[in-house]
């Protein structure tokens, strides 16, 4: 089983995107057992797979001391993936965080967890607080979707030295650029000073998953932003491996 959070410390970044559609490349393209686990209170994950997350019991009670978290998962409409389900209650987390007093509650769950998944897909909140170091802690991989911009490489760096400052064992980091048009001057000299950096180009079909609730590969499995997230997913898969 391996952990793979994909975090940013700001919205509007394509994260919620890419955390679906790595999550249907692991579960659709790898045969692996995937869980898409929603940590943030937009619920964005589950909108864009089409999945109603309402249920009596909150997302925040998956932190408390003797839950159940696979109570709260619910079927996708794709074989092989689940989804954990984010809500409003959430946004309480840090709270019940620190009177828990746990730092590594997060980690025991995604343990829990994958004694029934191959991989954990988290979509991570845009915060830098005790559920970041969580999720940090609990991560075999973080992966950092930037947009193509002058700030991309200091955006980045906050994340790097977020991730190092929870120890000498932090999870290695894959900086992806997003929402790339290389028709554009500035993205393109972005892109050509980060070389080693995934490229998700933008593209209409991409946008479709909102309007559809569907991943890319679903939509338009030709198409070059869904070879693109597959590349991605490719690439994921050998650095775990590695």
């Amino acid at each position: 089983m391996a952990t793979i959070a994909i975090y940013s410390v700001k919205g509007g970044v394509g994260k919620t995107t890419l955390a679906v559609n790595l999550a249907w490349a692991s579960a659709t393209l790898s045969n692996r057992k995937t869980l898409l686990w929603d940590l943030d209170a937009s619920n964005g994950s589950g909108f864009l797979l089409g999945v109603d997350a309402r249920k009596k019991r909150s997302a925040e009670s998956i932190f408390a001391s003797g839950s159940d978290p696979a109570k709260l998962i619910r079927p996708t409409g794709y074989p092989g993936l689940d989804l954990l389900p984010a809500d409003e209650s959430i946004r309480a987390l840090e709270r019940q965080l620190g009177l828990l007093g746990k730092k590594k509650r997060l980690a025991r769950l995604t343990q829990g967890l994958g004694q029934s998944y191959d991989r954990i897909i988290l979509d991570c909140p845009p915060v830098l607080n005790e559920l970041s170091a969580q999720i940090i802690r609990a991560a075999d991989l973080v992966i950092v979707p930037l947009p193509p911009s002058p700030l991309s490489a200091r955006a980045f760096e906050v994340v790097a030295a977020e991730v190092r400052a929870n120890g000498k064992h932090h999870p290695p980091i894959l900086p992806v650029l997003a929402m790339v048009d290389l028709r554009r001057a500035l993205h393109k000299a972005v892109r050509d000073a980060n070389p080693a950096w995934p490229v998700i180009p933008l593209a209409s079909v991409v946008e479709q998953c909102a309007v559809e609730c569907r991943p890319v590969g679903a939509i338009a499995p030709r198409s070059p932003a869904s070879r693109a997230m597959a590349q991605l997913w490719t690439a994921i898969e050998r650095k775990l491996a590695g």
